[in-house]
Order: structure tokens, then C-alpha cells, then sequence
């Protein structure tokens, strides 16, 4: 069985429904780099930057990078059309993966730990970097809704990889409420993918409606 590390909220909420659409089961480990514990001991073993999500697949090889991890579960598992079928649509599938990655996560880590990226950084400082990584992440995403229209998914005619890490990212640092008033068509996108049948109970684990 495949083991998954993740925490509540983070973005191991996508390989969590990328691994249920694809009818794998998994062993989830509740750990983060936030969250002293056993948890975080055990990720530690197996990826020493502490990152989630991590999965360790059942042959011991370790899997890390939300994309990575959701692109060689649809290689792996071809049927789950997590990556489409269709070559053209497959490679803007693998190409908004790696837009997200690359981009949205990256513009992430410096809103929540704005520490890493100057030195000395105070609390005024602090806040300009997060200001301005904010207002670039807000312009990244509307460049994505943009660059990825639905058809009637993001990348196919049924929920993918694409779609699950566009709903668990874009509920990050404001972006939803500013998709909301700049992207309304796409941030509705984003309220149908995480209300499907094979969405909706992971996102309601990770965030409970009240």
C-alpha cells in the first residue's frame, strides 16, 4: 500500500483525490513541517526537507512535488484520466501542472515565509514582500484562467490532475476572493471541480464547511 504524507488544508488534499479517482488505495500519515510529532519525524526519514505532500510508493521509491506526484499517478494509472488521453491535451495538462508549480506554489512560499527570501527581513520588510508576492500570485492566476479555459474541465471533458491542483492551490493567500471578483467564470470552474462526487469528500476533510 502506498503511503502519503500530508496535513490538513495542504496540498496533499490533491494527490488525496487524484489517488481516490484513480481507486488506489493509500495510508495517510498526518505530518507537516509545522507539526513537531511523529509525523514529522517519519516524513523526515523519507524526504529531509519535510515537505508535503511526500507519497511513498509500495516499492519504497519516494515521490515528491504535488505535480510530480499527480503525473506519474496518471502515468501509472493511464485509466483514471488524471492526465488526458489525448496527446495535445495531455502536453497543456503537464504544462499547467508545471505553471502552478512553478508559479502559484512558488509565489506561496514567499507569502508564508517571507523570512527566507531577505536578510534581515523585519516586520515592516516582511510585510512589503508579502505585499508585493501577494499582488504577483493574484496576477499569475489570472494569466492561468486566462491561458486555460474550460472544455469543461482544464484539461479534458472530465476532472484531471490539472483541475484537483488548481482547486487545492487557488484556495491560498486570497486567491479564490480575488478570482471571484476578476475571474468569475474560472473561479466558478473551481467550485464545480471541488463539489464533485470524487472531490467533495477529500475537501470537506481538509476544509469543513460550517
Amino acid at each position: 500500500m502506498l503511503t502519503l504524507y500530508g496535513a490538513k488544508g495542504s496540498g496533499v488534499a490533491a494527490i488525496e483525490a487524484a489517488l481516490r479517482l484513480a481507486g488506489i488505495e493509500y495510508r495517510l500519515i498526518d505530518a507537516a513541517s509545522w507539526q513537531p510529532g511523529p509525523g514529522l519525524d517519519a516524513l523526515k526519514r523519507v524526504n529531509p526537507l519535510a515537505q508535503v505532500p511526500t507519497l511513498v510508493l509500495d516499492d519504497g521509491a519516494v515521490l515528491t512535488e504535488s505535480s510530480a506526484i499527480l503525473i506519474e499517478l496518471a502515468l501509472r494509472h493511464p485509466a483514471s484520466g488524471l492526465l488526458p488521453a489525448l496527446p495535445s491535451r495531455r502536453a497543456q495538462a503537464i504544462r499547467g501542472l508545471t505553471y502552478i508549480a512553478a508559479n502559484c506554489y512558488a509565489a506561496i512560499g514567499v507569502i508564508d515565509y517571507p523570512e527566507r527570501w531577505c536578510a534581515p527581513c523585519d516586520d515592516e520588510l516582511a510585510k512589503r514582500v508579502c505585499a508585493g508576492a501577494r499582488a504577483r500570485l493574484h496576477r499569475l492566476w489570472d494569466v492561468f484562467a486566462d491561458t486555460f479555459p474550460a472544455a469543461p474541465y482544464l484539461s479534458d471533458d472530465r476532472i484531471g490532475a490539472l483541475d484537483l491542483l488548481a482547486a487545492v492551490v487557488s484556495r491560498w493567500s486570497g486567491t479564490r476572493a480575488h478570482l471571484k471578483e476578476s475571474r468569475p467564470r474560472f473561479h466558478a470552474l473551481l467550485q464545480t471541480i471541488e463539489c464533485a462526487p470524487c472531490v467533495a469528500s477529500v475537501f470537506e476533510a481538509h476544509w469543513p464547511t460550517q
